[in-house]
């Protein structure tokens, strides 16, 4: 079975989030879907392992931020790529609370939810919310998950429900593909005009703005 035919399903990009007690907390997120428009109610797929689901669960809310093409790529690096309970992830991330949850400023709108109903699988949990506040922060593309791989070249986290292990790749000629060790985004030398060793010392991974040193030779 050819699981890659799944990416071919419409699919944005995300930030879920959540407080931890008096603290914000988020995950990045890919599968949400309307279910009702009387009342307004979606579903949101969180993996078990995303510390936010726990979150969610206790505090019985949660927002989605939804993310534009424009977004800074290092937004979706850094709430997918670590964890929520190692990390303040709103720390360097501009927010504003909207019905007692975190949305991310630089998104172009955002949900807020009142968990109503949810429903567990062997990884993940489905979030069902009802909207209980909404609105439009500024006009941009919404991102999908498609321009997110095609165009920005970025990864699943590996919590994500459309993740597949991404076959090895095989280097051509002297030149070597350079792969993130915290996201998985991957330097190809053979399609860039410089040498990673080349790059900049202060050069850092587009995905989840790692340094060179997280870096390692495929």
């Amino acid at each position: 079975m050819n699981t890659k035919v799944l990416r071919n399903l419409s699919y944005g990009v995300y930030v879920v989030s959540s407080m931890d007690g008096e603290r914000p907390t988020g995950c990045t997120a890919n599968s949400i879907m309307q279910i009702t428009s009387s009342p307004p109610t979606l579903a949101a797929s969180i993996n078990h392992d995303n510390y936010t689901n726990s979150c969610i669960k206790k505090t019985g809310m949660f927002s989605v931020s939804i993310l534009c093409e424009d977004v800074n790529p290092g937004v979706i690096g850094h709430f997918g790529f670590q964890s929520g309970k190692d990390v303040n992830k709103y720390d360097d991330t501009p927010y504003e609370m909207r019905s007692g949850v975190p949305v991310v400023k630089s998104a172009g709108s955002y949900l807020v939810c009142k968990v109503v109903d949810s429903m567990e699988t062997s990884s993940h949990t489905v979030f069902l919310g009802e909207i209980i506040d909404a609105d439009i922060l500024e006009n941009g593309t919404p991102m999908t998950y498609a321009y997110y791989h095609n165009v920005i070249k970025g990864k699943s986290p590996k919590n994500a429900p459309t993740y597949i292990p991404e076959e090895e790749k095989k280097m051509s000629g002297e030149k070597a593909i350079w792969k993130c060790t915290v996201c998985g985004y991957e330097y190809d030398e053979n399609k860039e005009d410089v040498a990673f060793e080349d790059l900049p010392e202060d050069w850092k991974c587009p995905v989840c703005l790692q340094p060179k040193t997280k870096f390692e030779k495929v």
